[in-house]
């Protein structure tokens, strides 16, 4: 069949990338959204949303990704809710990526010297002066190379999506393999593509790396 010539499974691989795009967006914007929120409870909730924050993160991080998409695809569907594969795909990498994302803006707060709140706040500037002032400011250039740097793993991740049977590149690969029975071209075509995603990201989170002198 003409569709799965060389050129047949290279065009039908491509035209399944625009969706592995798409859900990387959803994961990482939803996910920046999620740690804002998270965040913000964190540092302006008091001692017991802090913990509260950071059982619902370590509750996250040690769930296997693999397993939050099974939990959404058919968890969900128990409460008379009606999920596609996107939907679950999306859900579940969102809290992955808000999990992660939320301990390393916490970090990056933390990383400011506590000095410069006490100076503030003698100084007679109210707490949340003090935060989006001088705090925030600072935990931004220090979180922005680690941020853009896990990009790179939420693109790799929507490869799980394939198991809830949501077709991006991963699945379709799978399922032009099952039919040509050419697996390493085929997953060959996939990781190039990954890889052309995946590259400039980790260059560009270098580069804010060495631009914030972040290693310093």
């Amino acid at each position: 069949m003409s569709q799965f010539t060389t050129l047949g499974i290279v065009e039908t691989i491509l035209g399944k990338l625009p969706w592995t795009l798409l859900l990387s967006a959803i994961a990482f914007v939803g996910g920046a959204v999620v740690a804002g929120l998270l965040t913000t409870v964190a540092i302006l909730g008091g001692r017991i949303a802090n913990a509260s924050v950071s059982i619902v993160i370590s509750t996250v991080q040690s769930t296997p990704l693999l397993m939050l998409m099974f939990l959404c695809f058919f968890g969900l569907p128990l409460f008379q809710m009606e999920i596609s594969p996107l939907l679950a795909a999306s859900c579940a990498l969102i809290a992955f990526t808000a999990a992660y994302l939320t301990e390393a803006w916490r970090a990056a707060l933390r990383a400011v010297h506590v000095g410069q709140w006490e100076a503030a706040l003698s100084s007679g500037m109210r707490h949340d002066q003090v935060l989006l002032a001088i705090i925030l400011p600072q935990a931004v250039r220090i979180a922005i190379p680690p941020t853009v740097g896990f990009l790179v793993q939420v693109v790799k991740a929507t490869a799980l999506a394939s198991i809830v049977g949501f077709m991006e590149i991963t699945r379709v690969g799978t399922v032009l393999n099952n039919i040509t029975f050419r697996p390493f071209f085929v997953f060959a075509i996939i990781g190039a593509l990954y890889m052309a995603l995946n590259l400039p990201i980790s260059l560009a989170a270098r580069r804010l790396e060495r631009r914030f002198n972040f290693n310093r």
